[in-house]
C-alpha cells in the first residue's frame, strides 16, 4: 500500500464528505477491504486531490456522471451532500441536474431531484434541531 496515496485519499474523503465517507468505507472494510484502499487510494488520493479543478468543480462534474448513469442513486445522495459540503448551493446542485436531462434524459433527472429533494429535507431536518 502507497501510504502518500492512502493518507492524501483519506484527507480528499474527509474535505468532501466529511464522517460519512469514514462510515462507508468502514462498512466496505468489513466484505472488501481491498476495494475500500482503492476507493481511498485512487479516486480519492489520485483524482479528488488533483489541482486541475476545484473541490467544488469536480463534485458538479461527478452529480452530472452519476444523473447520467442514472442507477446509483447511494452514490448520487454522498456526492450531494459532499458537493454542498464543498460549496455548491442547492440551486446549483438542481440546475445540473435539470441540465443533464438533455442527455440523460427526463426520467434519470427526475430520478436525481428526487434524491435532491431527499438530500435537502434531511439537511433541513438536521438544521431545525
Amino acid at each position: 500500500m502507497d501510504s502518500t496515496r492512502y493518507t492524501r485519499g483519506q484527507d480528499a474523503l474527509a474535505r468532501i464528505h466529511g464522517h460519512i465517507g469514514e462510515g462507508v468505507m468502514n462498512e466496505l472494510g468489513d466484505i472488501a477491504p481491498d476495494f475500500a484502499r482503492l476507493i481511498i487510494e485512487f479516486p480519492y488520493g489520485d483524482i479528488y486531490s488533483r489541482q486541475g479543478l476545484s473541490p467544488k468543480e469536480r463534485q458538479i462534474a461527478t452529480i452530472a456522471s452519476l444523473v447520467t448513469l442514472g442507477n446509483a442513486p447511494a452514490e448520487l445522495k454522498a456526492h450531494i451532500q459532499g458537493s454542498l459540503n464543498v460549496g455548491c448551493t442547492c440551486e446549483e446542485i438542481v440546475e445540473v441536474i435539470m441540465q443533464m436531462a438533455v442527455y440523460a434524459g427526463f426520467p434519470a433527472a427526475v430520478n436525481a431531484l428526487m434524491v435532491a429533494k431527499d438530500v435537502f429535507a434531511e439537511l433541513d431536518n438536521i438544521s431545525k434541531t
